[in-house]
């Protein structure tokens, strides 16, 4: 498993190297593809079901998003459980566009985590199913035009934007792992979010003593990410330890954590989402810790530039409950295409 993982980072830092030569068009490949599958998703559909899937571009469910369970959050969108097997592996195909290889298998573990904690709770009050998961189109999918999509439902929240043949944006992105770490059954020692927990301490473990008096803001880990699913969010203070306070071999190994949220999207995605926080300056990006250090204890971690911030906190269920998110200080849902797009509606 280690092996892999560092597999997975080196290859984010080679798309950091790469991200600094991105064109415009960096991300039409990806955008191609969505279109594409969601055309072939929506024709698929019923126009019962399509009411359900499919919504206006400006609409507020479009920026309406959580990552809680559909009891204390219900959702819109067009379910697994409402669709047909093959219909089941056209919305799949969606999703498989959004994400790399290695994010597609993120996704799909996190959805087959429900049938782990279905036994795990045993309770009445939460469905815990696999197929309780939402499809949403926003817009009419086109090689041009504005449009996007959304993949929702418990520890799962995904959004994309695209604008003239680009995907302009893939945030929030949100994962969550319950448990973090299966303890007992079949899948016991299965950890989905190890990449994004062992990267965090894998830097924090590296830092001195002087360096953590920064780094590190508080012995007790926030109750959930601070961010929550706020809408318009910016910077969170204090900033922690700024990468140009770190060693080089610190600072690649603070690239090897945001690597292991970049490396979930499609390789263009990726790539597109380095250059922008290389282009507003890596300098400047800082990293915080709270709680303790040793694993299994309650603890929680930041990453945040100029453009972007990471949040991921593993305090639920005694430390065995992970929730981690990618967030866009202004291009979250797109909205810059989606003031443009409402400019030019107006102009007409």
């Amino acid at each position: 498993m280690r092996r892999r993982v560092t597999v997975r980072v080196g290859v984010a830092v080679a798309l950091l190297v790469a991200a600094r030569f991105a064109v415009v068009t960096a991300t039409e490949q990806s955008a191609a593809r969505m279109a594409s599958a969601a055309q072939g998703f929506l024709a698929s559909l019923g126009p019962e079901q399509k009411a359900h899937a499919k919504f206006e571009y400006v609409s507020p469910e479009r920026m309406r998003w959580h990552f809680i369970p559909d009891e204390m959050f219900p959702r819109k969108g067009l379910t697994f459980k409402a669709m047909t097997p093959e219909q089941q592996e056209k919305a799949r195909a969606l999703l498989r566009t959004g994400l790399s290889a290695h994010g597609y298998g993120i996704a799909t573990s996190i959805i087959q985590l429900e049938n782990v904690l279905r036994v795990i709770e045993n309770s009445p009050r939460f469905a815990r199913s696999p197929l309780d998961y939402h499809f949403s189109v926003f817009g009419d999918p086109a090689p041009r035009g504005s449009w996007g999509w959304r993949v929702e439902g418990h520890h799962l929240s995904l959004h994309f934007s695209i604008a003239n043949g680009r995907v302009v944006a893939s945030s929030p992105s949100f994962t969550g792992s319950n448990p973090a770490e299966v303890m007992d059954g079949p899948a016991k020692g299965q950890r989905v979010l190890a990449s994004l927990e062992d990267a965090g301490r894998s830097l924090i473990e590296t830092l001195t003593d002087q360096q953590r008096q920064t780094a590190v803001l508080a012995g007790v880990a926030p109750g959930d990410i601070v961010s929550s699913n706020t809408l318009d969010i910016g910077p969170l203070g204090p900033p922690g330890l700024a990468a140009g306070k770190m060693t080089s071999p610190q600072r690649e190994l603070l690239m090897k954590v945001i690597g292991a949220y970049t490396t979930l999207m499609a390789d263009d995605i990726a790539a597109e989402r380095m250059r922008r926080l290389t282009d507003a300056g890596t300098g400047a990006i800082t990293f915080s810790w709270a709680g303790p250090l040793k694993r299994g204890a309650k603890h929680y971690y930041r990453v945040q530039g100029p453009t972007f911030l990471i949040e991921y906190d593993n305090t639920q269920n005694d430390g065995n409950h992970i929730h981690a998110v990618w967030r866009d200080f202004q291009g979250d849902f797109g909205r810059d295409a989606l003031r443009e797009h409402v400019a030019a509606d107006h102009a007409r």
